[in-house]
């Protein structure tokens, strides 16, 4: 089967592997000139089932009208004159019943402990490497409310086959010893051993090449058009290269893994996805002292921002504002992110000179990701991952290339159609 792939994020990319795995003749567009160089390229690279915990549940509404007036705020909304936005919101409220959570919960365990088992089959069948990490995902409370609402959060994931573990302040310090200089500030924590990290864009460049060894073809500097179709499937495809000419794509099997971009294109096609771009930024640094800068990846709960160590550098990344397609930086929330390390772990990195980075997350109200089949015969959805798409992409895109294939996919999730 011929199989044609919108998006070379990591979604994409993964999806693409596992289609040619399933011997499948593959290509995959993508506006960029290169896999990765979106929403993968500089995220918080964790591989989180721990963070499995929707933005949507109880606490939300009061939080972001706490956090409504601070430019620094972790999840900014800002208003906009756009009808996707305010329908997206109202979705979002009612994603925050508790029974909603729990559900959203439960959908998002169950894939992201497959994702992270498909993870480690392809390390192991590929030897690819990513600056990654196997040292567990420890989050810390400085907040007792926030704490005790974790708490309650674990035990809903262990029903689920999760183990992440409550800690006092002391046993999180054991864990990760550069907590020492917070040490007063903490209230709890909990950690999930078996979480991982690791650079995200260097697993998608590195995945597209042992990909193009399976035969994948990856086609770069060509935006999606439009997607032409009749009689209940799609026909083709057209994508305008970076000369301004178009092309006509087709193929017999056809997934859309476009990111926050997806809906923009499925519109046309009487899809209403919902899905809408919430801008996340980062910061990379150099580290300045090993023996300050943490080893295992860790979660501010207070600040909503995620720390990884890729080799010798610092990933700081989080917040989420809901302002639209620009991806363009704000400094506020860029020093926000740097200024809560330094205060945290003094000295442990080079914070004067951060690299910046912002990029749009595919959001939906629940936080579950748009995957599996859709009205049109032959075309698919992998998108809508949010801030889990680095935790997500093996296991979704190894469910698609099975429903693609006509195979059971090897999870039991809330799949699309």
């Amino acid at each position: 089967m011929r199989a044609l792939v919108l998006g070379a994020g990591v979604i994409g990319t993964a999806t693409a592997w596992y289609l040619a795995a399933r011997g499948h003749d593959v290509t995959v567009v993508d506006r960029r000139e290169g896999p990765g160089l979106e929403t993968s390229f500089a995220n918080g690279g964790q591989i989180s089932a721990g963070h499995a915990e929707p933005w949507a549940n109880a606490e939300a509404p009061a939080k972001l009208l706490k956090w409504i007036w601070r430019d620094d705020a972790p999840l900014l909304f800002r208003l906009r004159p756009d009808p996707r936005q305010w329908a997206w919101g109202a979705r979002f409220l009612l994603e925050c019943l508790p029974s909603r959570t729990r559900r959203n919960i439960g959908e998002l365990v169950k894939l992201a402990l497959y994702s992270r088992e498909s993870l480690r089959e392809l390390r192991a069948e590929t030897g690819i490497r990513y600056d990654e990490l196997a040292r567990g995902i420890l989050h810390y409370y400085t907040e007792r409310r926030g704490f005790e609402q974790a708490v309650r959060a674990a035990a809903v994931m262990r029903a689920y086959g999760l183990e992440r573990d409550v800690k006092t302040v002391d046993e999180a310090v054991a864990i990760e010893p550069a907590l020492a200089a917070a040490r007063d500030r903490l209230v709890g924590a909990t950690y999930v051993a078996g979480d991982e990290s690791g650079d995200a864009y260097l697993f998608t460049s590195r995945l597209a090449k042992l990909a193009e060894g399976r035969g994948v073809a990856f086609a770069g500097n060509r935006e999606v058009v439009r997607i032409a179709h009749a009689g209940g499937r799609v026909e083709a495809v057209v994508v305008r290269t970076a000369e301004g000419a178009e092309e006509r794509l087709a193929a017999d099997a056809y997934v859309l893994a476009l990111g926050s971009f997806s809906p923009l294109v499925a519109r046309d096609l009487g899809l209403a996805l919902p899905v809408y771009p919430a801008k996340g930024y980062s910061a990379t640094v150099a580290v300045a002292d090993p023996a300050r800068a943490p080893r295992t990846s860790l979660t501010d709960d207070e600040a909503k921002i995620v720390i990884s160590r890729l080799g010798e550098r610092l990933r700081i990344a989080g917040t989420a504002e809901l302002s639209g397609y620009s991806a363009a930086l704000n400094p506020v929330r860029c020093e926000a992110l740097v200024r809560r390390m330094r205060e945290l772990f003094p000295g442990a990195a080079d914070y004067d000179r951060p690299a910046y980075w912002a990029g749009l997350r595919p959001s939906t109200p629940s936080n579950l990701p748009l995957v599996g089949p859709t009205r049109y015969a032959n075309l698919f959805l992998n998108t809508g991952h949010g801030t889990l798409g680095w935790t997500l992409a093996c296991g979704s895109g190894r469910a698609v290339a099975d429903i693609i294939s006509g195979h059971k996919p090897g999870v039991d999730f809330a799949f699309t159609g």
